[in-house]
């Protein structure tokens, strides 16, 4: 069977489709089969993306169009997606190894509603017309006093790079394309090597709804377009979602230029337990945390603080919650984990899980591999308790089906223990007494926090990262100030 969108052969630059010379495998992390062959941008090709997007900007319609106008044609990328719907659901699944429901709710719907969300906050961004004031006149002091006014425009910063990252690539891609373009700027999007169509799709898209030439140019390769990306004095701004140790390297890059970053990045999030939390639906839902996307994401809870008193409870339930998880090919529609993107990543996991078992922490359940999956880089939801928020697996960000149990006796102490920490992602608290979660969620130092699971839409919230997670934040109601420059217009009344 052939999957939707990977017949595409080319990249999408200044408008048009280019050839290319190389060509690489993408895999089926299920399965392991190759289900297409995606086009290698190199570094000449990066250079034709960088300056058709420094055309269209310095020259071209689209960041001179008015808010509403560009708005009208992110409305027709929307309908552009819509109509792709069921066959980027198809995508997803072959490319990433999503499961169905989390292909659905996350992969696809939550991002076509972030574009929807980010067109409606988009009426607002008017310009600001500060106070009128009366001022001595500096050449003339005793003289009459000059009246004056001041107003504050935005504008685009210019040329951006987007980098993306594997685990929700329709997310995250479309977390690129949207505020910058909102915004008037013009783009480069790289995806990564693993889901390269992911990207590449919107290629299409972007003729279907009338982009003009050069605000979105799609560019795949390795670190060689990274680095042109990331250094190239033409980009003005360098807008990058994956893990801290590249984020690093991205403004380390990206300092000698001056460019302004903007940084999603990892995340070792704490989910706080009090006593009083509802420890059934709280331990399974905990587990169904740990299975999302085969534990590929950045804000997932996987640092599980849970009270001493509860807490023998609890990880009875998890065990016995994860014992029933079904994990195995996404084509299933009953599968509730598929796998990891690649076996590097497998190793990864596993290398934590050794570690986690050298420092003293109590394997709970898992640890290895499904033995009914022969093919495909899967994992087992893997639990550990009893450990202590030193270890390496509560401190580093293992980026799979991996949770850590953590005790504790008081809230100063699990307070404590959640910001014990060098990311600031996510967060949550479980506890009947609603006011005492919110005072909580108060004091943990992160970019959001549930309480009690959340209402699970974030539309219209803003979301980033405190610490190593990150600088600057998507969504919500200043999304495009990220991508915006404001300027000061200064001007006399009356003359």
């Amino acid at each position: 069977m052939t999957i939707p969108f990977t017949d595409i052969r080319q990249l999408y630059i200044d408008g048009k489709w280019e050839k290319v010379a190389e060509f690489q495998d993408v895999l089926n992390p299920a399965t392991e089969e190759v289900i297409g062959v995606a086009p290698v941008g190199d570094a000449a090709a990066t250079a034709g993306a960088i300056a058709a997007a420094r055309r269209a900007f310095d020259h071209g319609i689209w960041p001179r169009m008015s808010m509403a106008e560009r708005a009208a044609v992110l409305r027709r990328v929307h309908a552009s997606l819509v109509a792709r719907r069921e066959r980027m659901i198809a995508l997803i699944t072959a490319e990433v190894g999503c499961s169905r429901h989390i292909t659905l709710s996350t992969q696809i719907d939550a991002p076509l509603n972030h574009l929807l969300s980010a067109i409606d906050h988009s009426r607002n961004d008017d310009s600001i017309r500060l106070p009128i004031e009366a001022v001595s006149n500096p050449a003339d002091p005793d003289g009459l006093k000059l009246l004056g006014g001041t107003t504050v425009v935005r504008e685009p910063i210019g040329v951006v790079s987007g980098i993306t990252g594997y685990n929700f690539p329709i997310l995250l891609n479309l977390a690129k394309i949207t505020p910058v373009l909102l915004a008037g700027n013009t783009l480069i999007l790289k995806p990564s090597p693993f889901t390269p169509f992911s990207a590449l799709l919107f290629g299409e898209v972007a003729e279907e709804a009338g982009l003009p030439p050069g605000v979105l140019n799609i560019i795949t390769g390795g670190p060689e377009v990274g680095n042109l990306l990331t250094t190239d004095p033409a980009v003005d701004l360098v807008s990058f979602t994956g893990s801290e140790t590249v984020g690093a390297l991205i403004m380390a890059q990206a300092a000698p230029t001056l460019k302004r970053v903007h940084l999603e990045l990892g995340g070792k999030s704490a989910m706080i337990v009090r006593a009083d939390a509802e420890i059934e639906r709280t331990a399974a839902g905990s587990i169904g945390m740990l299975s999302v996307n085969c534990g590929q994401g950045c804000a997932l809870l996987t640092r599980i603080l849970v009270h001493n008193s509860v807490r023998e409870r609890f990880v009875e339930i998890a065990k016995g919650t994860a014992a029933r998880w079904k994990i195995g090919n996404p084509i299933d529609p009953t599968v509730l984990m598929g796998p990891l993107i690649r076996e590097s990543q497998r190793r990864k996991v596993e290398e934590f899980v050794q570690i986690g078992h050298d420092q003293g922490a109590r394997l709970v359940h898992g640890g290895g591999r499904p033995a009914h999956l022969d093919k495909g880089f899967f994992a087992d939801i893997t639990l550990f308790d009893q450990v202590e928020n030193s270890m390496t697996i509560a401190q580093e960000e293992i980026f799979g089906p991996v949770g850590v149990v953590i005790g504790f006796d008081t809230d100063d102490e699990a307070i404590q223990i959640a910001n014990d920490s060098r990311f600031g992602l996510n967060g949550g608290v479980m506890s009947a007494d609603a006011a005492k979660a919110y005072e909580m969620a108060l004091q943990i130092r992160a970019g959001s926090v549930m309480i009690n699971g959340g209402t699970g839409k974030m539309s219209y919230a803003p979301i980033g990262g405190y610490k190593r997670s990150g600088i600057g934040r998507e969504y919500g109601p200043d999304w495009l100030r990220e991508f915006q420059q404001e300027k000061s217009i200064f001007y006399p009344v009356g003359r």
